[in-house]
This record gives C-alpha cells, sequence and structure tokens, in this order.
C-alpha cells in the first residue's frame, strides 16, 4: 500500500515559509519617512518638486470640478452665436 500524502506538512510548511518572507520583508523595509531622510540634497529637492507639482495638478483639477459644477449653463460661446445677428451689414 501508499503511504498517505501529507497534506497537512506541506500546507503548514509554506504557510512557515511565506509568514517568514513577509516577516523578513517588513523588518528590512524602510518607512516612506526613513527612505527620504537618506537621500542625497539633491535628490529630495527632485522629491520636494515633484510632490508640489502634483499637489498644483490636484488643487487644479479640483477647482476645475468645482467650477463644472457650479455652472452648467454651457459654453460661453454658445450664447454670443444664438445672439448674433447672421445678416450682412448694409451697404453704404
Amino acid at each position: 500500500m501508499s503511504k498517505p500524502v501529507p497534506w497537512g506538512r506541506g500546507i503548514l510548511g509554506g504557510a512557515a515559509i511565506v509568514a517568514l518572507g513577509w516577516a523578513i520583508m517588513k523588518g528590512t523595509t524602510p518607512s516612506e519617512k526613513e527612505f527620504y531622510d537618506k537621500l542625497s540634497p539633491d535628490l529630495k529637492r527632485q522629491v520636494d518638486q515633484q510632490r508640489q507639482a502634483a499637489a498644483r495638478k490636484a488643487a487644479l483639477a479640483e477647482q476645475i470640478a468645482r467650477a463644472r459644477e457650479q455652472d452648467d449653463s454651457g459654453p460661453v460661446w454658445a450664447a454670443s452665436k444664438e445672439a448674433r445677428d447672421s445678416r450682412p451689414p448694409p451697404r453704404r
């Protein structure tokens, strides 16, 4: 007869390996603040510029969204097309 397959041991061993890998990753990966603190001043400057650009872009997107919600009357030039007289000017 054949021996039964030790599924429980295999699953438990696999889970232990995954847990050990996760613990090592958590212990060795620096946080964002630790990573930023270890950067050179030039790289810190570049990161700060990118963060400021992203903040400006987000603020502009928010401003556009607010403007879109406030005014649903349509484009500005639509009213002027309707109000414009399409007849040619009188001859002198």
